[in-house]
């Protein structure tokens, strides 16, 4: 047994003079749920297909579970993984039963198990509906379900929530949790930021082919310098009051409008501002705190917002 589900080192992916994976030394943990984002061409989708075992590195080795991709006991460990691609095609002449024991075959994983899969993705009583009757929601969940065959231990997720309601997301990431909880290692990537950054519990951020950052949201957030927002709502006619008492502390960046004064600042100034405003606790109605959230992150490694330490 390894503590690390994936293990990358040195690893590099070039097509011709484009390179699409630069040198990425990087560990995933047993068990937990990581969130591979990125701009377009940052590499992210090369390095979902490298660790898959699609495409071979340029440079580098990877090892899924402990098993050298490519070597001769990668194939086995590959029945233990399920992948779901952002564009999941499959046979509408089919029903949705049909497909999943085809894809069961695939995996030499037992037929009767496919009904039980499609009740538990919500598609138990459209098991016997041809596919071309599917809603786009419905075909995603069904490609869930494929992934969800044989109780695989690691899984990767491409844009995995397309045509999802909110209702259907909700039940996706329950299932997620779920199978996390019985051991599994999940690997997602989407571009809906404001989705997975509660919900995942670890990030990648994919840079010009590089790890640009790696960490949970709280330690990224420590690691790149950007302002906490806060709201603070006013009783009537304490604008003047507040904002004289907050100029006093150097760096903020004060807005006010009517009965609202908006405070920009660093994380370690928020302790000062609100000391402030405990003081002058009768001029306020409420306090609202907004963190630097993933987009802001992940904008800020972008190089369009932010600076490190």
């Amino acid at each position: 047994m390894t503590s690390n589900a994936i293990a990358l080192r040195g690893v590099g992916k070039r097509y011709g003079d484009v390179v699409a994976v630069d040198g990425v030394d990087l560990d995933l943990a047993q068990g937990r749920m990581v969130g591979l984002i990125g701009h377009n061409g940052a590499g992210k989708s090369t390095l979902f297909k490298l660790m898959l075992g699609l495409t071979p590195p340029t440079t580098g080795q990877i090892l899924v579970k402990g098993v050298p991709i490519g070597g001769r006991d990668f194939r086995a460990a590959r029945r233990r993984i399920g992948y779901l691609p952002e564009a999941f095609v499959t046979y509408d002449n089919l029903t949705g039963l049909e497909v999943l024991q085809f894809f069961a075959d695939l995996k030499k994983t037992p037929r009767a198990s496919c009904a039980a899969v499609l009740e538990r993705v919500g598609l138990g009583a459209a098991a016997g509906r041809r596919v071309r009757g599917y809603s786009k929601g419905m075909r995603q969940r069904l490609g869930f379900a494929q992934v969800l065959l044989g109780e695989p231990d690691l899984i990767f997720l491409d844009e995995p929530t397309n045509g999802l309601d909110p209702e259907g997301i909700h039940d996706f990431y329950q299932i997620l949790r779920d199978v996390q909880r019985e051991g599994a290692t999940i690997v997602i990537t989407s571009h809906i930021l404001a989705e997975i950054q509660e919900r995942v519990d670890d990030l990648v951020i994919m840079q010009g082919g590089r790890v640009a950052a790696r960490g949970t949201l709280a330690e990224l957030r420590g690691q790149m310098v950007l302002p906490s927002q806060i709201r603070i709502t006013l009783r009537q006619g304490e604008g003047s009051r507040i904002q004289s008492a907050l100029e006093q502390l150097a760096g903020l960046e004060l807005k006010v409008e009517r009965d609202c004064v908006h405070v920009s600042c660093l994380p370690g100034q928020k302790v000062a501002v609100l000391h402030v405003l405990g003081a002058l606790a009768d001029a306020v109605r409420d306090i609202a705190i907004h963190e630097p959230s993933l987009e802001d992150l992940f904008f800020g490694y972008g190089g369009a917002h932010g600076r490190k330490p």
